[in-house]
């Protein structure tokens, strides 16, 4: 007959106090007192018969034994955090909150959910516009789609889902669209370019794909974000640096033109959740999103 565990409280206490390296810390996590900490301690070292902390200066240091245990509780505590997270989700059929930032939103997103809605008809998607990386905790959300360089923080669970492509776009009634469509990319050198404040490396991160001095192509006009570069493209005011994904649509349309076409970048859109929050909906999200990525259409 397998032994009882010591006391949950016990082990709580002790995770808490090993992994913050402090037995005030871990009061202050725990809601507790100094003194309820240093019990649970105790009375755990007495239940294993053996110590786990050992005093060095004005601190405390783990044992081996220590070290042991806290590394196993720690991995356990965050199992069952996890899971209970996933229950509760599951129980309380709550939305699926995604970020997405607001120019993907608008011109890639929105106009897919329909089909993503039939395809993926149990989920409850919410959108909400996100423009923050992996520095932030994503507060209020359970995934978000963003654009970014591998190696990925640790901390997080992401899903690559597409190379970044990026070309040059411009409305068939750009004053010198026609000659843009029987030139070479260095034709650009005359024009001055349309630009956007969220991706001020776009442009040279092109050119150095095609392997085009950058330092010669010439800053126009900026815009704060993609969406509104693109519609500036669009109504015929020069020539953008877009993601091809903002701009299928148009492409399709014929409101907008790419001489040149695509080049794929350094950057990978991505579905990231963080690592603490379990959620089975994340991975049928990120293979959908994955395969429209991959239909240009």
């Amino acid at each position: 007959m397998p032994r009882a565990l010591p006391s949950l409280n016990a082990l709580l206490a002790f995770e808490a106090a090993a992994r913050l390296g402090s037995v005030s810390r871990a009061a202050t996590e725990l809601h507790v007192t100094h003194g309820a900490i240093s019990r649970h301690i105790r009375a755990l070292e007495e239940d294993l018969r053996t110590a786990l902390f050992q005093r060095q200066g004005r601190g405390l240091v783990l044992t081996p034994a220590g070290q042991r245990l806290r590394d196993t509780s720690t991995t356990a505590f965050a199992q069952l955090r996890d899971t209970c997270d996933a229950v509760r989700s599951g129980a309380t059929n709550a939305p699926f909150v995604l970020g997405c930032p607001v120019s993907l939103l608008a011109r890639w997103m929105i106009p897919r959910l329909e089909r993503l809605m039939d395809e993926l008809p149990d989920l409850d998607l919410h959108l909400r516009p996100q423009e923050t990386g992996f520095d932030e905790s994503l507060t209020g959300l359970d995934a978000a789609v963003m654009a970014g360089e591998p190696p990925w923080p640790p901390g997080w669970r992401v899903y690559p889902l597409a190379h970044e492509r990026v070309g040059p776009v411009a409305s068939p009634d750009f004053a010198k669209a026609h000659r843009l469509v029987r030139s070479r990319p260095q034709a650009l050198y005359e024009q001055a370019l349309l630009h956007t404040l969220s991706r001020p490396d776009a442009w040279s991160s092109w050119a150095e794909s095609i392997e085009l001095p950058a330092k010669r192509l010439k800053p126009g006009q900026g815009y704060p974000h993609l969406y509104h570069m693109i519609e500036a493209a669009v109504a015929g005011r020069g020539v953008a640096i877009a993601p091809e994904p903002l701009v299928a649509d148009d492409l399709a349309s014929g409101r907008l033109i790419a001489p040149w076409g695509f080049q794929a970048i350094r950057a990978q859109w991505v579905l990231a959740t963080p690592a603490r929050i379990s959620d089975v909906r994340a991975e049928p999200l990120a293979e959908w999103l994955k395969a429209a990525f991959a239909d240009r259409q």
